[in-house]
């Protein structure tokens, strides 16, 4: 899986992404946060919700898990979805970023 990134915009604890994985193109939130989906709202535009495409959630608790749990996601995905990662610390955040495509020198990113 090759994605490629770039930042949209950033959060408080993460940033927005621009992704695109061969055909897929989508919006990728990803956070530093605690694992729980009543979170979500908090960073993501409401906007995003009323769209007609789905938002997936999904919990990166390990720096190991990132590139299975981004693959995952994007495999069921389809054109007009966004992703939220969750990412329970700064090594998973990190990875996550990685597995998504987004090619850094430093953790500028990180929050």
């Amino acid at each position: 899986m090759d994605a490629i990134s770039r930042i949209a915009g950033t959060l408080d604890n993460g940033v927005v992404l621009e992704v695109s994985i061969e055909d897929l193109r989508f919006t990728a939130y990803a956070v530093v946060s605690e694992p729980d989906v009543n979170v979500v709202a908090d960073f993501v535009p409401q906007e995003q919700f009323e769209a007609d495409g789905d938002l997936h959630v999904a919990a990166v608790g390990r720096a190991e898990d990132a590139d299975e749990q981004v693959g995952d996601v994007a495999f069921n995905m389809n054109p007009g979805d966004a992703a939220v990662f969750l990412c329970a610390d700064a090594a998973a955040y990190q990875a996550t970023l990685a597995a998504l495509g987004l090619r850094q020198d430093t953790d500028d990113a990180a929050h």
